[in-house]
């Protein structure tokens, strides 16, 4: 399941329009983003965005990946 948001546009009285994406808070919140990060956008296709993370904060799970499926 994909999270939808809307592209929302600010015009401006010079004409510096800009376009902003928000993440919706469950995503922001999943990857840990924290105010002033910087983010880069990758244009793949017309269809696709792929949003990339220059620093990534270390992870706040300690420990290996856990097993929750039982055994085998």
């Amino acid at each position: 399941m994909g999270y939808k948001t809307k592209v929302q546009l600010i015009s401006r009285k010079n004409g510096a329009d800009q376009y902003y994406i928000n993440f919706p808070t469950a995503v922001a919140e999943a990857l840990e983003f924290v105010k002033g990060e910087t983010i880069e956008w990758i244009i793949e296709d017309k269809a696709n965005i792929i949003a990339h993370r220059p620093m990534v904060p270390a992870s706040s799970v300690d420990g290996h990946k856990r097993n929750t499926a039982g055994p085998e």
